[in-house]
């Protein structure tokens, strides 16, 4: 990509590049994973836990230990990048 295709980058774009092959991992509340994760409403309240969100955005795993989700990205053939 050159200085000017970036330029002219729109926010669609970015989120379709690396789709499929690049995942996120953050550090969440469970209420931020109850909003985010529909099929989570039942996760309790006040918790830290871990989620995996492919490069556009779409959840993919949540779970209280760091490792699952890091081998569940690897299962999946994703590579990750941590947000925090």
């Amino acid at each position: 990509m050159t200085d000017h295709d970036a330029a002219n980058t729109v926010p669609f774009d970015l989120a379709s590049l690396g789709e499929g092959q690049i995942a996120y991992m953050r550090h969440m509340s469970s209420d931020e994973i109850r909003a985010r994760f529909p099929a989570a409403r039942s996760i309790q309240p006040g918790l830290k836990l871990w989620a995996l969100f492919g490069a556009d955005g779409t959840p993919l795993a949540v779970s209280d230990d760091r490792s699952s989700i890091l081998a569940s990205a690897t299962q999946n053939e994703l590579s990750t990048v941590s947000l925090h």
